[in-house]
């Protein structure tokens, strides 16, 4: 089950070219996955969390060749980071 979604996810990735990378990454991903298991012999029970964060590939404006919306879109990802 992972497995397909962390396929659909990358189906779904947005990319874009620059100058310093032909498939940099336009959009944040996170993948959180929680777990939970007992052992009813020690009547104990854990619980467990696995946060991914991929973010948007931060890049230096004056080395990208980014014009136009690939600016604008550069300008805003190094803003949300």
């Amino acid at each position: 089950h992972i497995k397909n979604l962390t396929n659909r996810a990358a189906k779904l990735r947005a990319v874009g070219s620059t100058d310093m990378n032909s498939v940099s990454s336009r959009s944040h991903s996170i993948f959180a996955l929680y777990l939970s298991g007992s052992n009813p012999e020690l009547n104990s029970e854990l619980r467990g969390a696995l946060h991914l964060v991929d973010l948007a590939g931060s890049e230096r404006l004056d080395r990208s060749g980014a014009v136009g919306d690939r600016l604008k879109e550069t300008q805003n990802i190094n803003r949300s980071l």
